[in-house]
């Protein structure tokens, strides 16, 4: 990421973006994508340097995330992932199941014909690792990332994603920690079946049924991981 200049150019709208959106924008993909686990510590000036950046865009980025309540400034100055307590999860949890059921809902009665080739191929993805008998946790946590954000992109309603987003900023590293330290998580998830649920109802235009699915989806996920004992009282 050059820094030949405080603003650069999106290549996208030709509109301007500083480095520190760049940044946040960087950032919160490693935290969707659950490539950070909760109580792990960020370091600035490695993040500085493994984007090509100096300190300052990361610092502006940092402060975006903690106030999304995706970073934690502890009294040390030291920045981390939370850790997730059980009431929150839990919260996150039920907020999930309104927000992104209502987003496959949507998606199932806005969806272009074209975005289901996408949806299709990221399913196909996941559904590699959860059958896989040595799966890639990594590449499984980003095609079921992929697989429901092209899901609730179909729903055209470009309000909805930041808060989706959001949701995930959250929820992103406690999925990495469960999956990390449970081989058997794809095995027994049963989440490949939802996906496919979704999938089946997104294509014949049956929102209720769409909804059902990742409402099931989310909520078997969030058992197990809730089973584990790993959220903090």
């Amino acid at each position: 990421m050059p820094e030949a200049s405080a603003v650069v150019a999106s290549s996208e709208s030709g509109r301007k973006v500083t480095l520190g959106t760049q940044v946040y924008a960087a950032l919160s993909q490693r935290l969707v994508g659950g490539e950070l686990a909760p109580g792990e510590k960020i370091s600035l000036r490695h993040i500085a340097e493994t984007l090509g950046t100096s300190v300052m865009p990361v610092r502006e980025a940092v402060s975006r995330l903690v106030a999304d309540g995706a970073l934690e400034v502890s009294p040390n100055k030291a920045v981390a992932v939370p850790v997730m307590t059980r009431e929150a999860f839990c919260e996150l949890t039920t907020v999930r199941v309104a927000i992104e059921g209502f987003a496959a809902e949507q998606a199932a009665y806005n969806h272009k014909n074209s975005d289901m080739a996408g949806i299709a191929a990221h399913d196909a993805a996941f559904r590699r690792e959860c059958e896989a008998a040595i799966p890639d946790r990594v590449a499984a946590l980003k095609a079921n990332r992929n697989f429901h954000f092209a899901l609730y992109a179909a729903a055209d309603l470009p309000t909805l994603m930041p808060i989706i987003t959001g949701l995930w900023l959250k929820i992103g590293p406690v999925l990495n920690l469960d999956l990390r330290l449970s081989s058997q998580r794809l095995a027994i998830g049963g989440a490949e079946a939802q996906h496919a649920r979704a999938i089946a109802a997104v294509r014949a235009r049956d929102g209720k049924e769409a909804r059902a699915a990742i409402k099931q989806d989310i909520e078997t996920t969030a058992g197990l991981i809730a089973a584990t004992g790993r959220l903090a009282r």
